[in-house]
């Protein structure tokens, strides 16, 4: 009996996800048709799930407690490494599938659809990780908690984007909310007698600008008003506000964070409102497992993907797959879909486009032929492991 060699298995994959393309490309735009935001996705999930479970998968629901996360999982039965293919499906308010979730929740499910195809090549265990809500709220960081991804040797997924890039840094980061209770009072007749929450949400804003000169290049903060009064003539007795501060690591986002909260204290001892924070998770800076970065590029070159280098500098944003990549070995790579750029109406028709769709297709090939890599040469699994060893070593 003759054996395949890997270019013949790879072209069987190739070929699987070309089948499953129009089904690919139903679930796709039904889920960009239909955008639920953040732990809400109860209908993204169910969709993505679905084809999962008709292929035999073994279904995890409300996985980690979080009742839109979910792990789909295929056990070849042989030895081997633990692969998890991630998938994200949430959506942005007022602006839909404006960063493209929609593609890589389906190319997760469609490489994994292609490999269940050719099990007969798979070692180890193959897992579709459902992880909601990255947006806002950071479904991955809870689900690394709950030790979601402690037995993966290695995390893939991939990124719709305006440049096809294999690696890319991410910015740690985290979100606040200063509340701010003052005490209301006639605006005209009486100001006197009150505190303005609202002039402490100004101030709090003011002092983070005076701030922003002695910040490091890397340090983002930006923030918006999210209440900020009933009436003109009520001097506010409530007024909010919410913040996003990014650095380029947990170690130095600690400061950042630390000065825009003095600031928002001091706004409040200005003006003797009283102040509550809230603070959200923090995402961490995104580690970038070279070697395996390398084998999905090598992929996607195979099939014809032109991929470019980083920009130098800038032009970063902040994901929770920072923190899955502290705990293992991860990649987080971007295929470009269109001169578009993520959280902006024209990237969320670019998600429904026939580039969008030829995107995702090309990354489920790539996502699908990294796998095998790992499945079916000892040596570059070792490769990937022995740099995340080596990087764990270190921190």
């Amino acid at each position: 009996m003759s054996v395949c060699t890997t270019e013949e298995q790879k072209a069987q994959i190739i070929a699987a996800v070309d089948l499953l393309a129009a089904q690919a490309t139903e679930l796709a735009l039904n889920i960009h048709a239909n955008p639920e935001l953040s732990f809400e996705e109860v209908n993204s999930a169910a969709a993505l799930i679905a084809p999962l479970r008709a292929a035999g998968f073994e279904i995890e629901e409300e996985l980690g407690g979080l009742p839109t996360a979910f792990r789909a999982t295929y056990d070849s039965g042989k030895p081997g490494p633990v692969i998890a293919l991630l998938a994200e499906y949430d959506a942005l308010v007022n602006l839909g599938h404006a960063c493209g979730h929609n593609l890589i929740g389906t190319a997760s499910v469609t490489a994994a659809l292609a490999l269940k195809q050719v099990s007969q090549f798979l070692t180890g265990r193959l897992e579709v990780i459902g992880t909601p809500a990255e947006e806002e709220g950071g479904g991955k960081i809870i689900l690394s908690d709950k030790g979601i991804f402690d037995d993966a040797d290695a995390v893939m997924m991939f990124h719709p984007r305006d440049k096809t890039m294999v690696v890319r840094g991410g910015l740690a980061c985290v979100d606040a909310v200063f509340k701010f209770y003052g005490k209301a009072a006639h605006a005209a007749s009486a100001p006197q007698n009150g505190i303005s929450a609202l002039d402490a949400v100004i101030h709090t804003f003011n002092g983070i600008n005076a701030l922003r000169q002695l910040f490091t290049d890397d340090v983002r903060v930006h923030g918006i008003i999210t209440d900020g009064g009933s009436a003109t003539n009520i001097v506010p007795a409530y007024s909010e506000a919410k913040f996003l501060m990014r650095a380029d690591t947990v170690k130095g986002l600690a400061a950042v964070k630390q000065k825009v909260f003095d600031a928002a204290r001091g706004a409040a001892l200005m003006t003797g409102a009283r102040l509550e924070i809230e603070e959200g998770l923090t995402y961490a800076e995104r580690n970038n497992n070279l070697t395996l970065a390398g084998f999905f590029q090598q992929n996607l070159e195979a099939i014809g993907v032109e991929v470019v280098p980083p920009p130098l500098k800038g032009g970063i944003g902040s994901s929770d797959i920072g923190n899955v990549s502290q705990i293992t070995a991860a990649i987080h790579p971007y295929i470009r879909i269109g001169d578009v750029l993520p959280h902006t109406p024209e990237f969320a028709v670019a998600a429904g486009s026939e580039a969008g769709l030829q995107g995702m297709l090309q990354a489920a090939k790539a996502l699908a032929m990294t796998a095998l890599d790992l499945c079916q040469d000892d040596t570059k699994l070792r490769a990937v492991r022995e740099e995340f060893s080596n990087w764990q070593s270190k921190q």
